[in-house]
């Protein structure tokens, strides 16, 4: 398996993208890292040096709605480091109501931030890829994408059955080629983004949950089910389970 040196991450700031970022730090990778808030970059990149003094981290502020922006960041950084081996596309938003109760604004953000600036993350990866005729895209999905969810999540899960499929079909693409695609459907994972949530099946903490996905990404599997017990069996069971069994898990 190719080892990816340079890997980038985006919506690097905290949650799943910081546990990632410490962890292919630990293993000698060098980091290009991207979100909103630079601040919480400035203190993630010291962190990371601490971690191993060897690597180079590279952070950039960057609003991935800013679609202009995402462009720019990418090329910018692969021109900086020589070759982006690895890019994640991992910025997300977890807002939404269930529909017809007057919060378009919030799940059209959802939508919008879910999918289509991650449709600009991949179109700038793969501008680069192409180049290079090289590289890893790493999309995370969510294991919530198996089926249509309902009421506050109802619009997230469409959003990452819509970034799953796009991915398929980049992959069916580029069969034969030196450019793999990997699309990553986390189970419940504590981070920011679901903070606010009481109750959730099988959540696990955030380490353990980003180890999980740095192991589940260096495999570079087509699809994966993160952390692989119980996801994986119960992806397949939401698929063929009647939507009054599949509920239960939302």
């Amino acid at each position: 398996m190719t080892t990816r040196n340079n890997i980038l991450i985006t919506g690097a700031s905290s949650g799943l993208g910081a546990g990632m970022a410490r962890l292919f730090a630990a293993q000698g990778r060098n980091l290009a890292l991207c979100a909103r808030r630079l601040d919480r970059l400035e203190a993630l990149k010291a962190e990371l040096e601490s971690i191993n003094p060897s690597i180079s981290v590279r952070i950039k502020p960057l609003d991935v709605n800013d679609y202009d922006q995402v462009f720019q960041v990418f090329h910018d950084f692969q021109e900086e480091m020589g070759q982006l081996d690895r890019i994640i596309v991992n910025a997300g938003l977890g807002k939404g109501q269930p529909l017809g109760t007057g919060a378009f604004h919030a799940n059209r953000q959802t939508a919008e931030t879910n999918f289509v600036a991650a449709l600009a993350q991949c179109e700038a990866a793969m501008e680069i890829f192409r180049a290079q005729n090289a590289g890893h895209l790493v999309v995370m999905s969510s294991m919530s994408a198996m089926r249509g969810m309902r009421k506050n999540i109802n619009t997230y899960a469409a959003t990452k059955a819509g970034v799953a499929s796009l991915a398929e079909g980049l992959r069916m693409e580029m069969l034969g080629k030196p450019i793999r695609i990997s699309t990553i459907y986390p189970g419940y994972i504590r981070s920011e983004i679901n903070e606010k949530v009481e109750k959730a099946p099988f959540m696990v903490d955030t380490e353990t949950g980003c180890k999980a996905l740095v192991a589940a990404i260096d495999r570079e599997p087509a699809k994966a089910c993160v952390p692989s017990w119980p996801w994986a069996p119960l992806g397949l069971a939401m698929r063929i389970l009647p939507l009054s069994m599949v509920r239960r898990l939302t």
